[in-house]
């Protein structure tokens, strides 16, 4: 007995070493794939190579299914061979179904050629419980692109029903908290009575945690659209502890007996990520911009270490919101040559999914606007604004663009006829007081902790308060307005009051005050000035002057960048 014991405990452990060396092969070559697939400029066919002696092996069949899908992605985004391309992803949906939903992604790459392969295969799939109700829900999902909101309720109403004959009140509760979130009339009771279901479902940890998340997501991005940044400050906190108690619970440690509960809504890698993409979000709204750099930077390297193993599409629209945000933050902190580069990164990102390009084109060149008025590059900041509206029928996009076009007509100065056709857009009756309404601004972004906010008013008004000749009531704006952008940092704002304080010493005979300021201004013009000089020396620079069809793939670097200080102030 022994002996036999002995001998099976050696087989065993021969079983976990031939384990662990498939293993070790398989990330190699694919450590190398993406290696060669990331470089500047992609080398496709050493990445396709790597990729293909994966088979020799003969590898699990999850792997071998794995292998082909993200072949089939490689060859559909970086060459012509579409015919291989679509072959790799028929074998890859043959060797594991479960590779379907992210086939069918690649299809075509498109919504129209995408819905009749999820049709056929909620079709097939009733009696799998668990790819029938994913399934149910990437259909919704594209519906939802689609701005098709009826069918997409009518299919997480499908996907309901179904959870319930099927018996599992887990499955049920997230296409009905979707359901719920859609009435926004009735959203704030529809939150609390959403809340009180998810708390008072009985089920296993991970399960339950798992519908936590999902409910904290939607009630934290209900406040933050709504700019409610302090109010959402304990949903966040609890969103947080949430993710880090899932973070420690195995999925394998209880089972559930109904095979409908194996369903999870997003798996637990990719909800740490939205979780720190939620987080990111808040600091940026509230101007705690040094943390967001910080969870973005943990953010994107969860990213690519998931990337490494799994191509879903959600990951590239996490990395691109992510990038989208932080490019934001850059262009305030006065780093505009770092943004700039990050602007080519989600180019290079919508250069391999026309979807991802569809769905952030105009996010895209809004980006690109702001880079230029950062650059005094207005003619340009006009076009990428003008590009965006056409591109968006978002309405709060809409009026952020129409906005910071607004604000380029004034810094042209001589454009009024278009400022005023642009603001009759906005609001017809725009002869209102300006003090007023700069001072009820304070007062709302005050009560909810929004920095930036409260900073652009206070200067704005110090500004007005020191033109109509009120120094006392200017300095009363001007000083917490600097201590505040130092805080955040914002450059822009640090600059701009700089100057005030500089000239407002000056005219009240406060000399050492007044060469105190003026020395501040100095080193911030210098750290803009280094830095416009940097950013307009980039070849990706030439992006500015994009404004139709899909992203560039090459720039050539530009002779030399307008260096006046002026254009800085």
């Amino acid at each position: 007995m022994a002996a036999q014991a002995a001998a099976a405990a050696q087989a065993a452990a021969a079983q976990a070493a031939q384990a662990e060396a498939a293993e070790s092969w398989y990330l190699a070559l694919l450590g190398f794939a993406e290696h060669f697939r990331t470089s500047s400029p992609p080398k496709i066919r050493l990445c396709v190579h790597c990729l293909q002696a994966v088979f020799p092996f003969k590898p699990p069949q999850r792997i071998e299914a794995r292998t082909h899908l993200q072949l089939g992605s490689v060859l559909y985004h970086h060459t012509k061979n579409s015919e291989q391309a679509r072959s790799h992803l028929e074998k890859a949906v043959s060797a594991d179904p479960a590779a379907r939903e992210e086939a069918r992604a690649l299809s075509g790459n498109s919504v129209d050629a995408a819905k009749p392969l999820l049709r056929k295969a909620i079709q097939i799939s009733q009696q799998t419980p668990y790819w029938h109700c994913r399934l149910l829900f990437q259909l919704a999902q594209l519906h939802t692109l689609e701005k098709d909101l009826v069918s997409a309720c009518d299919l997480l109403g499908v996907g309901a029903e179904y959870a319930r004959v099927r018996g599992s009140q887990h499955l049920r509760l997230p296409p009905q908290l979707l359901l719920m979130e859609r009435k926004l009339q009735e959203v704030h009771p529809l939150l609390t009575l959403c809340g009180q279901i998810v708390e008072n479902w009985q089920g296993n940890p991970i399960q339950k945690e798992s519908l936590r998340v999902f409910f904290l997501v939607l009630q934290v991005t209900h406040y933050l659209d709504a700019g409610q940044v302090k109010s959402v400050k304990p949903c966040l906190k609890q969103l947080q502890q949430c993710i880090q108690t899932i973070s420690t619970l195995h999925d394998d440690e209880i089972l559930p007996s109904n095979p409908a509960d194996l369903f999870h809504w997003l798996p637990k890698e990719h909800m740490c990520v939205l979780v720190y993409l939620v987080t990111v979000m808040h600091s940026m709204q509230a101007g705690y911009l040094e943390k967001a750099q910080k969870y973005t930077d943990k953010a994107l390297m969860q990213l690519e270490k998931l990337k490494m193993l799994d191509c879903s599409p959600i990951l590239s629209s996490f990395q691109v919101i992510l990038l989208e945000h932080i490019i934001m933050c850059r262009l305030v902190t006065g780093h505009k040559a770092t943004a700039l580069q990050e602007i080519s990164q989600v180019c290079q990102l919508c250069q391999q999914s026309p979807r991802l390009f569809s769905n952030h084109a105009a996010q895209l060149h809004t980006l690109l606007g702001l880079y230029c008025v950062s650059v005094n590059c207005m003619d340009n900041a006009e076009a990428q604004f003008t590009t965006a509206l056409r591109l968006t029928n978002h309405q709060e996009l809409w009026a952020f663009i129409v906005t910071n076009l607004a604000s380029v007509y004034i810094r042209e100065g001589n454009r009024h006829q278009e400022l005023y056709s642009l603001l009759e857009r906005i609001n017809p009756d725009h002869s209102f007081p300006v003090r007023r309404f700069l001072r009820e601004t304070l007062k709302m972004s005050n009560a909810e902790d929004l920095n930036r906010l409260t900073a652009c008013s206070l200067v704005l008004l110090g500004h007005i308060f020191y033109v109509l000749g009120n120094h006392r009531e200017s300095n009363n704006m001007v000083v917490p307005a600097m201590q505040l952008a130092s805080k955040i940092p914002d450059m822009s704002v640090q600059l701009w009051s700089s100057a005030l304080l500089r000239d407002l010493n000056k005219a009240c005979g406060n000399a050492m005050d007044a060469h105190e300021a003026a020395q501040m201004h100095q080193n911030f013009s210098q750290q803009l000035l280094q830095d416009h000089i940097e950013a307009c020396s980039l070849p990706e620079h030439n992006l500015i002057t994009w404004t139709d069809g899909p992203p560039p793939v090459q720039f050539q670097a530009q002779n030399g960048p307008n260096t006046s200080l002026a254009s800085l102030l």
